[in-house]
């Protein structure tokens, strides 16, 4: 027993260390995505120095037209078709705040029906208090996921001896999300930001087969795990980090400008203050 469990031991000891080089693979192929990180968290990001800028978002589509493999009719989109309410959360979020201030576009019939109800309302109790106008915006933010490509990257490794071994295989898969920053006066697009995020799927397997009692008893154990992550956590990083390239842009075309006190701190991290 005691023999049988040592060996159990070791598959899953090679397991552990399988594991322990996918995640070094995972950060090596994470860098030859050529995929970038945000500098900062969307909440940290510099803040604007003026108004709140105001926006308006419709719709945000999902136009990779891809599906989830292995379901039934293929009727399942294989990336998120909320992610209007990622972008909306992040322009409310970006800067603790201090960027936009975002108006209902996305449901704006169940607006206009509830706004005529107040109407209707305050007209029977003949109500003198006159409903204020809906906000206008003076910029739109337009955008969509542009790409889902999968099995873009595939591999895996492993080894075996005296009957114990261990593999580890990996895919990688890209989500592309774009937006622009439309001016409603003009129609004219100001700006536009592509970005793309990486998504790793990651199994690790061990696996032992060894005779035991003089080769009249076969043993066979085995173990694994899977790590997939999220496409809707890898749109939204994506859609966030698309947000803060766009802020960037509009500052460097001085469509807008940082606080100084965050002009302040980037000065002084660059070793260029006086």
């Amino acid at each position: 027993m005691k023999h049988i469990l040592s060996i159990f031991l070791m598959a899953m000891f090679l397991a552990g260390c399988t594991a322990h080089v996918n995640n070094v693979q995972y950060e090596k192929h994470w860098e030859a995505a050529g995929v970038q990180k945000a500098t900062s968290s969307v909440v940290n990001f510099k803040k604007l120095d003026g108004p709140l800028i105001t926006v308006a978002v419709y719709q945000f589509n999902d136009l990779t037209g891809q599906r989830k493999p292995g379901q039934i009719a293929h009727l399942s989109s294989a990336v998120t078709q909320g992610a209007a309410a990622y972008l909306i959360e992040t322009l409310k979020e970006v800067g603790d705040g201090t960027w936009f201030q975002v108006v209902e576009r996305t449901g704006i019939d169940h607006l206009i029906k509830e706004r005529q109800i107040i109407r209707q309302t305050r007209e029977l109790n003949k109500d003198q208090d006159i409903l204020k106008p809906l906000l206008f915006a003076g910029v739109l933010i337009e955008g969509a996921i542009v790409g889902y490509d999968s099995n873009l990257e595939s591999g895996g490794a492993g080894a075996r001896m005296l009957g114990i071994g261990a593999n580890t295989q990996y895919t990688r898969d890209t989500v592309t999300v774009s937006i622009r920053l439309v001016s409603v006066s003009s129609g004219e697009v100001l700006l536009t930001s592509t970005t793309t995020k990486t998504i790793i799927s990651v199994k690790t397997q061990a696996d032992v087969f060894r005779w035991m009692d003089a080769g009249t008893e076969p043993l066979e154990a085995e173990i694994g795990t899977a790590l997939n992550e999220p496409v809707n956590v890898a749109t939204r990083l994506a859609i966030e980090l698309a947000v803060c390239n766009l802020i960037e842009k509009g500052e460097q075309k001085n469509l807008w400008a940082y606080k100084e006190e965050d002009n302040k701190q980037i000065l002084k991290s660059d070793g260029r203050h006086h």
